[in-house]
């Protein structure tokens, strides 16, 4: 059958349909709808990318916190300084960070500048300081962020001094203008306050009991150590520090910017100090060889400026 003239042929595609006039186009509404979907999307693509969001920020927090803890409970810990007791070599506000690897996989040695919990043996070393170690400032959140190591410690039962005589070590002083000795040895402390002399007037005669360290303060007109912890047996035996109350020792400080260095061991202070002959248990009798404690001279009332307790800072 011929195609007439003009027709379309039936049997070819069929065209687009266009309305007729008065007959509204679908196109418009189509592309409102498309508009519509694209709008749906994206409210669904941001409110999954917000959730995703969330859920990073909380793992990075979670995660900081567990390495924050971690690093507080068996590596390192930050205090700062409240007191002058260990002038010039720390200063009052100084932030130091301490390791926790001393004593532990590091030994102790003489010259660490060491943290360490109040003895309380026979008494307190810091007057007034609270019994259980923390303050009542803050509530839960507080309580998590001190726990974790993010915000600074409110404990007040802790001290930082010099350590001068490792368990065994005999040491004497005249309590004048002479050094210490250390198993005989004179010791020239380098690190001494300008002006202070090496037990301010406060004479000993000691031996160092098993698991004890005999610590000094720098300043030593300024610091309540173990001179002033010695009584009534004046012998190391109450003095002398145990080694299971050290936290760690000092390794550098971290702030002021202009007080940041490293705080290494004066090795040559004890270069020439020979082991001791052995190591008194707590409460023996002096080895053999060693003085009779000598007795006090000059005033042997503790320094006031020297029982601020320690507080564990952020490093921020």
């Amino acid at each position: 059958m011929s195609q007439v003239p003009g027709r379309p042929d039936a049997s070819g595609p069929t065209p687009d349909r266009v309305g007729g006039p008065g007959e509204p186009s679908m196109d418009g509404f189509d592309d409102v709808g498309d508009d519509l979907e694209e709008d749906d999307e994206e409210r669904r693509g941001f409110g999954a990318g917000l959730v995703s969001a969330v859920k990073e920020l909380v793992i990075v927090v979670v995660l900081a916190m567990a390495l924050s803890f971690i690093v507080k409970t068996w590596l390192f810990q930050a205090f700062y300084i409240p007191s002058g007791s260990m002038e010039d070599t720390l200063v009052k506000d100084d932030r130091v960070i301490v390791s926790k690897l001393t004593p532990g996989p590091f030994d102790l040695r003489r010259g660490d500048v060491v943290v360490f919990e109040d003895p309380a043996d026979p008494v307190p070393w810091l007057t007034g300081a609270a019994t259980n170690g923390t303050s009542d400032v803050g509530g839960p959140l507080h309580d998590l962020l001190v726990f974790v190591g993010l915000l600074p410690e409110d404990a007040e039962n802790h001290l930082i001094k010099r350590v001068i005589g490792l368990p065994g070590d005999h040491i004497v002083s005249d309590g004048g203008a002479g050094p210490i000795t250390v198993n005989g040895t004179p010791v020239e402390e380098t690190y001494l306050k300008s002006g202070d002399a090496p037990s301010e007037d406060k004479a000993f005669d000691i031996v160092v009991p098993a698991n004890h360290v005999w610590v000094m303060g720098d300043h030593r007109s300024d610091s309540s150590d173990s001179r002033y912890h010695d009584a009534p047996a004046n012998d190391g035996t109450d003095g002398s520090v145990p080694v299971d109350k050290i936290v760690g020792r000092a390794l550098f400080i971290i702030w002021p910017i202009d007080h940041v260095t490293w705080l290494g061991v004066p090795e040559r202070t004890f270069e020439d100090v020979p082991a001791p002959r052995d190591v008194p248990e707590p409460g023996s009798t002096p080895t053999e060889g060693a003085l009779a404690p000598a007795p006090s001279s000059g005033a042997s009332t503790a320094p006031t400026g020297s029982s601020a307790a320690l507080r564990l800072a952020a490093t921020s």
